[in-house]
């Protein structure tokens, strides 16, 4: 049948399209195996696309413009490494990562693992692992020039498996950071992947990773079309799913450090998700961070609190740790204890001046579910960079 459609359509000689977006059936709950899946990701990064030019949606350039210190150092990265390129958001902790170990998962042709290499420095190594050979030879073939164009060697690849990292021989607890950009959703055991990250970082390191998330769980059905898997939006997972997963494996205080809606940019596959029914389901760009820390489930209050020093180099009038957490150079904010360690216990240590311990605890910071008759000798708590509503 041939295509009516002329949004990124790829016809045969007969005029027969070859999009894989013809809708699935509905009633077909049956799991796709992670080998099928694996295979069709790496065919479709490996063989379909050439450039990001050939991306079918938007859902894996919804990134901002970066700020100017990454501009400087994208500038420095080959443009054939930088065709490759596809990525969903900005990877990398604002805090100064001079000397740091950092792990790339799903690297690609090595954008990010170049990027950062710049900023850990001649101390530093960067790591990137990839499963698709084609990625990795653009990203190999370009490591002399890179060396020549810093001064220094710092970076290795290897080609592997997400879900099953302890195939590569990293070293446990070696890792400040791990970063990963858009490729989290592509793997068919999520769950794998984080847990092989808590093994790897070490105790305060992070995982401070950009990915696609839905609004609700994406039916089976969808997820089996192979172009909406390839383009990071059928593998989704539901954004609360994911909190839950990512505290199973040990990751307890999730923090949303920033999102933005994606808009499908492509009439045949927005026709397919209306054929399916699914108009409501909505998609969202997301980066995360996930401490490897001995966090609690709830945001406690100790009576501890924080100053920003302003002494982050780029940041002199104030930082964020997350999406709900700014701190302004100067002013005493009261934190809860998740909060407290996040900061006190990681690379951003040196930046905050700290009040408080963990002696007492004051109970949960926000309302208590007791009902209960207030006294005249009850005093509210004060504003807390945590919020009434718990840290999440």
């Amino acid at each position: 049948m041939a295509c009516s459609s002329t949004s990124n359509c790829k016809s045969d000689s007969n005029g027969n399209c070859n999009n894989n977006t013809a809708p699935p059936n509905k009633n077909d709950a049956t799991p796709i195996s992670g080998e099928e899946t694996r295979a069709n990701v790496a065919k479709y990064y490996g063989q379909v696309l050439a450039s990001t030019k050939d991306l079918k949606t938007n859902a894996c350039c919804t990134s901002g413009a970066p700020p100017k210190y990454i501009r400087d150092c994208l500038k420095n990265i080959h443009p054939k490494v930088l065709d490759k390129y596809y990525g969903c958001g900005l990877c990398l902790p604002q805090y100064p990562l001079e000397g740091a170990t950092i792990l790339d998962l799903g690297c690609g042709a090595g954008r990010d693992v170049y990027l950062a290499s710049q900023l850990v420095g001649p101390k530093g190594k960067v790591v990137g692992v990839d499963m698709t050979l084609e990625q990795l030879e653009t990203a190999r073939a370009h490591l002399k020039y890179h060396e020549e164009k810093f001064g220094y060697a710092n970076v290795e690849f290897h080609q592997g498996y997400l879900e099953l990292l302890s195939e590569v021989n990293l070293p446990k607890e070696s890792f400040d950071v791990i970063i990963s950009n858009c490729v989290i959703n592509l793997c068919s055991d999520k769950e794998a992947v984080l847990s092989a990250c808590w093994e790897l970082l070490k105790p305060g390191g992070e995982l401070y990773f950009s990915d696609v998330y839905a609004n609700r769980r994406v039916p089976m059905a969808l997820q089996k079309n192979e172009v909406l898997w390839g383009e990071c939006l059928s593998g989704a997972l539901y954004w609360n799913d994911f909190q839950n997963m990512a505290k199973k494996v040990g990751f307890t205080d999730p923090r949303l450090v920033e999102d933005s809606p994606i808009t499908i940019q492509n009439s045949d596959i927005q026709q397919l998700i209306k054929d399916m029914g699914l108009e409501q389901l909505k998609f969202y760009s997301a980066t995360y961070r996930l401490w490897k820390l001995p966090l609690e489930p709830h945001c406690e209050d100790y009576g501890q609190a924080v100053i920003y020093k302003g002494t982050m180099e780029r940041y002199p009038s104030g930082v964020a740790l997350d999406k709900h957490h700014y701190f302004e150079k100067g002013r005493v904010l009261p934190v809860c204890g998740n909060t407290y360690m996040m900061l006190h216990d990681t690379r951003f240590k040196d930046f905050f001046d700290y009040i408080g311990t963990f002696d007492t605890h004051y109970g949960i910071m926000g309302p208590s579910p007791f009902d209960e008759v207030p006294s005249g000798n009850d005093a509210s708590k004060g504003s807390s960079a945590c919020g009434t509503g718990g840290c999440c």
